[in-house]
């Protein structure tokens, strides 16, 4: 075995969370041992979109001008269609996502993988060693912990005066810590493809709604090209799995009271399909002895909101403001990230839980309540405030939104 190398930070995932909080503290002179399972990142159909609360995260880390050098296709419009909604009053009510945060044109629209690479790519500029084809890895937490990992065919081992645990929703290192994910019950399922050559959308309109019985998202991305997703009921999992499941989503997609789907569902399949359940999870504290963790790995919201990279993004901030600004690294330097994300994953999965009831809920009666809604809010648009924490982040929003009260109000509507 090598000698034991020495860093500040250990952090095991490369990907938004893991790479964006090793080039913010190897930007600031910290050493940094960044450790990545994956020998090149793929389209395994994750979050595509950055809410506008998301950008200012990023713009407030120094990781916007890497993700600008992705993509710089920021959505300045929202539609929805559907069952039930007039086409043309969808678009005279079309709404502009400019609006909410100064400075932000909108939510950015950004490949996954692509992002995951640039940020790595930075972390490595910045100084960090950057490390893949990981192949395994021990986490020994403590006062002083230690990560024993391999890499081709070698064995290491690194002393840190942190670990930092990003390494998603199946974390291993949540796992050897033997800390519990709590999971919501699933509401329904989420699928994914990414689509090219679809001319036919306009470029600078997201769009979502109900029809029929499925939930649909278009996410253009520039140049034809579109994340596009499918929620559906629970009951009908294998729908967008196994053999022909593109071209079985494909033709889902197209939807009679959604002008411009045909267009849409006419592209070239770019990646694979895939679903997941439509559910929150949370852990009772990311914070061990030696040990944080962040992005998915400290739990995860329902993707129907697509707050996953946003939350990410703050995770960085939070953990790399409090690690910069002290030198006493041991676990109470963490206990307002921890009180802070709780609190910012109740909310949001408040707002997530409320979207399902309205949009993911399928059938006659579901979609006369979704249009009960649109006709109450229009009336009073702080009826179902929580939902604007989807764009302007969970904390603008009063706290009186997530309560069970507002809950008990919504669903008399």
């Amino acid at each position: 075995m090598a000698p034991v190398e020495r860093y500040d930070a250990v952090i095991i995932g490369g990907g938004i969370a893991g790479s964006g909080l090793a080039t913010v503290l190897a930007r600031a002179g910290r050493s940094v041992l960044l450790l990545e399972r994956t020998t090149a990142f793929r389209d395994v159909v994750r979050g595509e979109w950055i809410a506008p609360w998301g950008v200012v995260e990023a713009q407030r880390t120094g990781l916007y001008d890497v993700l600008a050098g992705v993509s710089r296709h920021h959505l300045p419009y929202h539609v929805e269609y559907g069952d039930g909604i007039d086409p043309a009053e969808a678009d005279a009510q079309k709404l502009d996502l400019r609006a909410f945060l100064p400075g932000v044109p909108g939510p950015l629209a950004i490949g996954h993988p692509a992002a995951c690479q640039a940020l790595f790519d930075a972390a490595a500029a910045a100084g960090a060693r950057a490390v893949r084809g990981v192949t395994r890895f021990e986490v020994r937490p403590g006062p002083a912990p230690t990560v024993a990992w391999e890499a081709g065919g070698e064995a290491y081992e690194a002393a840190a005066r942190l670990v930092v645990g990003a390494d998603g929703r199946n974390s291993q290192v949540r796992r050897q810590l033997g800390i519990e994910l709590h999971e919501d019950p699933p509401h329904h399922l989420f699928a994914g493809l990414l689509v090219e050559d679809a001319r036919g959308w306009p470029e600078d309109v997201e769009s979502m709604g109900t029809a029929g019985d499925v939930q649909y998202f278009i996410f253009p991305q520039g140049g034809g090209r579109h994340r596009l997703y499918l929620s559906y009921g629970y009951e009908q999992r294998g729908r967008f799995s196994g053999d022909g499941a593109a071209e079985r989503f494909l033709a889902a997609f197209r939807l009679p009271s959604v002008p411009g789907s045909e267009a849409v569902a006419a592209g070239r399949v770019a990646g694979p399909c895939r679903s997941v359940p439509n559910q929150s999870t949370r852990v009772d504290s990311p914070v061990g002895d030696g040990v944080v963790l962040i992005g998915d790995a400290a739990g995860f919201n329902d993707p129907i909101t697509g707050q996953g990279l946003s939350i990410a993004l703050r995770d960085v901030r939070v953990v790399g403001e409090l690690l910069l600004g002290s030198d006493d690294w041991r676990p109470g330097l963490f206990a307002p990230y921890a009180e802070e994300r709780a609190e910012r994953m109740r909310r949001l999965g408040f707002a997530a839980r409320l979207d399902a009831v309205i949009h993911a809920e399928f059938g006659p009666g579901a979609t006369a309540r979704k249009l009960r809604f649109r006709e109450a809010r229009a009336r009073n648009p702080a009826l179902g405030l929580a939902l604007a924490a989807v764009m302007v982040g969970p904390e603008l929003v009063p706290a009186e939104a997530f309560t069970e009260a507002a809950w008990r109000e919504l669903m008399a509507v």
